[in-house]
């Protein structure tokens, strides 16, 4: 007899909108501790709402594709370029932010920082990804 193999739990429907309720409770806490508790309480409804809407979405293929449970290999490839086309906005947008601070007449923290780290992980993950083909 064959046992069929269980999907791993971030792969199952709850797991994501569990995440939700994880980073809402860490962002309370964050707030909490910064001495904003009505903020902290506010993010965490939206992130319980957020995890409600990928819970009871429905049929919505979208929200599975996001969510986890509906992915396939076309999800998987839309994933991909999503990422890299959100990486490619962001690393704009930390780069006019290290702009904008340098003409300032700041130092360009804590964006110059996030530029370095962002840049030495690509090449890392380049020799990585270039290594195992």
């Amino acid at each position: 007899m064959q046992m069929a193999a269980s999907k791993p739990f971030y792969r199952s429907r709850g797991w994501l909108p569990a995440f939700s309720v994880v980073l809402g409770l860490l962002m309370l806490g964050a707030f909490w501790i910064g001495g904003d508790v009505g903020s902290g309480f506010a993010a965490l409804g939206v992130m319980v709402a957020v995890g409600a809407l990928f819970l009871f979405g429905g049929r919505s293929e979208t929200l599975r594709g996001l969510g986890g449970p509906g992915r396939d290999e076309h999800w998987a490839m839309i994933d991909i370029h999503a990422t890299a086309l959100a990486g490619m906005v962001l690393i704009a947008a930390i780069i006019g932010a290290f702009l904008v601070e340098i003409a300032s007449g700041g130092d360009g923290s804590p964006y110059g920082q996030f530029a370095a780290v962002g840049g030495i992980a690509y090449i890392l993950f380049v020799a990585i990804l270039r290594a195992r083909s």
